[in-house]
C-alpha cells in the first residue's frame, strides 16, 4: 500500500481536520467556515454518504431513514441553523392536500410541491405495540387502554406504583430506575423485553444513567391521577423528549441536510474527502495531536494538523493512537456498542386498522414509528415512511413504504445474515404480527446495516470519566457528537457539543468543559 504525506507550510492557514460527515462532523465545518477565514477545514469521511447515522438511503424511489430521526430542540441556535438550511414550508405538503388537512406553516416559507430544499412540519405519533394492539407511548389511561391491558391488569399497574413510590429501590441498575419510576408490572411490560432487545443485556446489568439519559420527566403520574384522583398529579410535570406533538422534518428525509451542508461547506472553500478511513493519530512528547493517517483508493494518506475534532467511535479513536498508557488503551478497548439493521419493505397495504381520528393517505395507522414489545419477535421497531414525510415514497397512494428495525452486535447471527435470510426473517414477524397476511404480499426490500449506532452505557463505561480526562490533556483534540464522546446524545446535541468546540477554538481555549457538559442536564424539555 503507497504511503502518501501532506505537510503544512508555516505560511499557509491552520489546518483543522475533522473526522466524520456526519451531524457533528459537519456542523463543525461550516461554523468554522462561517465564522472565520483563519482557517484551513478538510473533513474525512469512512463512508461515500454524509450524515452518519441520520444519513437517508434512498432505493428504487423510496427513501429510508436509519432509525428515524424527529427534528425538535429548545435551543435557539440549533432551530436557527435548520432554518437557514431547510426553511420551513410555507404551503401545505401533499398528503396534507390530498386530505385537506391543516398544518403549520410559515409565512412567506417555500413550497415543497416546488422545491425540495424545505422542512416539513409533521405530526408525531410514536405508539407501542404489544400483545396486537396499541398502547400510547407514555402509557396514558384511557378507555381504550383500560380495555388493551384488562381492569385488572391496569389496577395491578397503578397499586404497583404506588409500592414502588413507598419503597425506593437503590438505583444501582437500569432495571432499579425504572421501577423506581413506573413500577415492577408496567416495568415487566413495557420496559424489561424492549430494553433487552435493544441492548442485549438485562436491564439489571446496565447503568441507570442511561434510563436518567433517555427518559428525563417522563412519570406515571397522569395514569395516577386518572385511577385515584388528583392527589398523585404534580402541577408542573416535566415533559419526557417523546411528548412533543409536531416535530420538524426534511423534505427527503434527514440525510437532505446534511448533503446541503456539505454543499456549503465546499462553496465556503472547505474540503471534504469521502472514502477515507481514518486509521491513526499522530502524538507527540508533549501529547499534542500532528495529525492522521487514513486510506482512501488503496493507498495511506498522512495529513498534519494544527486541530483535530473527532467525532469517530472513542473505541477506534483510542486504538487508532500512539503512545497511550495501557490504563486508559483498556478502557476505550472495552466500550460496548450496540449495531443496527434495518429492512425497507414495500407492500401495497397494511394490515392494521387505523383506529383513531387522524386522517392519512389510505387510512393506514398515523404512527411514525412504533416500539414492539411483542417478546415473540426479535423487531424492535417498526416505521412507515409514508407518515414521515409523503415525499419519501415513490407510490403514496398505492404502496406503504415501512423500515423494520433490529439491534445486533457486528459480527453475530443476525449481523451475518445474508440480505435475503435477513428479509425473510423479518417478513415472517410482519406476518405472525399481523402487519400483513402472507410474505407474497412484499412487493420489494431493501437491507442497510449500521455499525455503532448506539453507544452503551456499562462494561468500561464505568470509568468513561477517566478516559475523558485523559482525552482533554490532548490539548488540540476535540470529540464530538454521540459517538465521539460516547454518549446517547439527540441530533439537536451533537450539533450542540460542534457549536462550543467552535467557540473554543476561535476563543484559543483548550478547556473542553463547556463541550463535555452539553446534555449534562438533569431535565431536558420538548417546550418552551
Amino acid at each position: 500500500m503507497r504511503r502518501r504525506e501532506e505537510k503544512m507550510d508555516s505560511g499557509e492557514k491552520k489546518r483543522i481536520i475533522i473526522i466524520g460527515a456526519g451531524p457533528a462532523g459537519l456542523t463543525a465545518a461550516y461554523e468554522l467556515l462561517d465564522k472565520s477565514e483563519d482557517y484551513q477545514v478538510v473533513v474525512l469521511e469512512e463512508s461515500g454518504c454524509f450524515g452518519g447515522i441520520s444519513r437517508t438511503v434512498e432505493y428504487h424511489g423510496n427513501r429510508m431513514d436509519m432509525g428515524g430521526h424527529r427534528f425538535f430542540s429548545k435551543v435557539p441556535e440549533v432551530n436557527e441553523w435548520w432554518e437557514k438550511m431547510l426553511p420551513t414550508q410555507g404551503s401545505p405538503s401533499k398528503d396534507d392536500k390530498m386530505l385537506h388537512r391543516t398544518s403549520s406553516l410559515k409565512s412567506g416559507g417555500p413550497d415543497p410541491e416546488q422545491t425540495d430544499r424545505v422542512m416539513l412540519r409533521r405530526n408525531r405519533l410514536s405508539r407501542i405495540f404489544f400483545k396486537n394492539k396499541f398502547f400510547d407511548y407514555p402509557v396514558s389511561l384511557k378507555p381504550e387502554t383500560i380495555r388493551n391491558m384488562g381492569f385488572g391488569t391496569t389496577m395491578e399497574v397503578g397499586f404497583s406504583y404506588l409500592a414502588s413510590a413507598i419503597h425506593k429501590r437503590p438505583e444501582n441498575s437500569l432495571e432499579d430506575f425504572y421501577i423506581n419510576r413506573f413500577g415492577k408490572k408496567l416495568y415487566s411490560m413495557f420496559f424489561e423485553h424492549y430494553t433487552e432487545n435493544l441492548w442485549g443485556r438485562h436491564p439489571s446489568e446496565i447503568s441507570p444513567e442511561w434510563g436518567a439519559q433517555r427518559v428525563k420527566g417522563l412519570s406515571i403520574n397522569a395514569i395516577l391521577k386518572d385511577i385515584f384522583g388528583k392527589a398523585f398529579h404534580r402541577k408542573n410535570r416535566e415533559v419526557e423528549t417523546s411528548l412533543i406533538e409536531e416535530f420538524a422534518y426534511p423534505k427527503l428525509g434527514p440525510g437532505e441536510l446534511w448533503e446541503i451542508t456539505a454543499d456549503e461547506i465546499r462553496k465556503k472553500g472547505g474540503e471534504i474527502r469521502m472514502n477515507a478511513k481514518v486509521t491513526g493519530i499522530r502524538k507527540d512528547s508533549r501529547n499534542i495531536a500532528l495529525g492522521v493517517t487514513y486510506e482512501q483508493d488503496g493507498k495511506t494518506v498522512s495529513l498534519d494538523g494544527d486541530y483535530i475534532i473527532s467525532s469517530m467511535p472513542i473505541k477506534d479513536l483510542v486504538a487508532g493512537m500512539n503512545d497511550v498508557p495501557e490504563k486508559y488503551a483498556e478502557i476505550a478497548a472495552g466500550l460496548p456498542y450496540r449495531d443496527y439493521m434495518t429492512v425497507g419493505v414495500l407492500v401495497p397495504y397494511l394490515n392494521l386498522k387505523n383506529e383513531t381520528d387522524i386522517p392519512t393517505v389510505g387510512n393506514i395507522v398515523p404512527d411514525d414509528w412504533v416500539y414492539v414489545h411483542d417478546r415473540s419477535v426479535k423487531m424492535g421497531r417498526f416505521q412507515i415512511y409514508n407518515n414521515w414525510s409523503p415525499y419519501l415514497v415513490k407510490d403514496l397512494e398505492h404502496t406503504v413504504w415501512m423500515g423494520l428495525e433490529y439491534f445486533c452486535n457486528e459480527g453475530d447471527s443476525m449481523w451475518s445474515m445474508t440480505d435475503d435470510e435477513f428479509a425473510r426473517m423479518a417478513v415472517s414477524e410482519m406476518v405472525r404480527m399481523k402487519l400483513i397476511l402472507k410474505p407474497e404480499d412484499v412487493l420489494d426490500y431493501h437491507v442497510e446495516r449500521v455499525k455503532k449506532a448506539y453507544p452503551a452505557y456499562f462494561d468500561t463505561y464505568e470509568h468513561m470519566d477517566e478516559l475523558r480526562d485523559y482525552l482533554n490533556s490532548i490539548p488540540n483534540l476535540f470529540c464530538v457528537g454521540r459517538n465521539g464522546q460516547h454518549r446517547y446524545n439527540n441530533l439537536d446535541h451533537s450539533m450542540c457539543t460542534s457549536f462550543e468546540t467552535v467557540k473554543d477554538i476561535l476563543a484559543g481555549t483548550t478547556d473542553k468543559t463547556n463541550v463535555w457538559n452539553v446534555n449534562t442536564e438533569k431535565e431536558y424539555h420538548e417546550e418552551k
